[in-house]
């Protein structure tokens, strides 16, 4: 069983100013959701179902705890979306299980960000971010991937 209440205690009050509950990372929603354009702050890698889901717990295995930021949604694909570097996704090779999502001529993304807190379903934090450059490393979530085949 993950610690996730700890490691979200802990988290939060790294990225929640506690005298006025403002969210310290711009691109976090106070509340509910949001849509954020790849390729600004950020560029996602989108697994539907169990494999995002296992791909997500061994992230945490091999980062002891902190992969950077991953969001669940319990809808529909029950995608899981990693969050990486800016500009990290279009110069790799990704398997056909992993969609990348990000900025380039002709092309625009969104992904979904969830607040840290409230109401916010179907999107769930599965691993908060733990720092304004702090992401999931885009070469081991690449090898990862390509261990699932």
């Amino acid at each position: 069983m993950r610690p996730w209440k700890t490691l979200a205690a802990r988290i939060e009050t790294v990225l929640v100013d506690t005298q006025t509950g403002e969210v310290n990372l711009d691109w976090i929603p106070l509340s509910g959701f949001h849509l954020r354009k790849a390729g600004v702050e950020f560029d996602a890698v989108r697994i539907d179902g169990d494999a995002g889901r296992c791909v997500a717990d061994v992230m945490e295995e091999l980062t002891g705890g902190d992969p950077g930021p991953i969001v669940a949604d319990a809808a529909g694909r029950r995608a899981v979306y990693f969050l990486v570097p800016p500009r990290s996704t279009s110069h790799r090779s990704w398997p056909a299980c992993a969609v990348p999502f990000n900025s380039a001529p002709g092309k625009v993304s969104y992904v979904p960000v969830p607040a840290i807190g409230g109401r916010t379903w179907p999107l769930s934090w599965w691993c908060l971010p733990s720092g304004p450059d702090r992401f999931v490393h885009t070469p081991l979530l690449c090898s990862v991937v390509r261990q699932l085949r």
